[in-house]
């Protein structure tokens, strides 16, 4: 009997590992109302925002730097990226360190971050269905089946980040 449980319970857990390995998870944020998405393999971490000093000349999607243990760190103002209205950092408001690679790190400001959602394959679209011609950095849409409805924008960090 105890070995009967037991190969249960090995085959279940080979199952979720098996549906762990066609799931990518996303970390799911707001701005200006919207949820967005991007990969979480992209995000070293989350941060409240600390003082951020201004650069002056910089370019207008850039806040300013914060320091992060003993690093400067760019920290850019996705709003305005994305030609959303402003809004005052809050309480909710977060910066997602995003990982560029070679231990260089650069700070994305959001309004508040939701949680961590596991989409497979078919829970992804692609940035067709929105119509016409849609920027770069718009990967897809996400609609996680257990999510009643909610709708993902997913984007891509690079053009994001390569561009002003």
């Amino acid at each position: 009997m105890a070995a009967l449980v037991k190969a249960r319970g090995e085959r279940r857990a080979a199952r979720r590992a098996g549906e762990a390995g066609r799931r990518v998870e996303y970390l799911a944020f707001v701005l200006a109302g919207e949820t967005y998405a991007v990969q979480i393999a992209h995000i070293a971490e989350i941060l409240r925002p600390p003082r951020i000093t201004e650069v002056p000349r910089a370019p207008a999607t850039m806040l300013g730097v914060i320091s992060v243990r003993g690093k400067l760190v760019t920290v850019i103002d996705l709003r305005r990226r994305f030609h959303l209205a402003e809004a005052p950092i809050d309480r909710k408001s977060r910066i997602l360190l995003a990982d560029l690679g070679k231990g260089e790190q650069l700070g994305l400001m959001v309004d508040e971050v939701q949680q961590v959602w596991r989409l497979a394959a078919e829970e992804i679209e692609a940035a067709a269905v929105l119509g016409g011609e849609q920027p770069a950095h718009i990967a897809g849409i996400g609609r996680p089946a257990d999510a009643h409805g909610a709708t993902l924008i997913l984007l891509e960090l690079r053009p994001i980040l390569e561009s002003p």
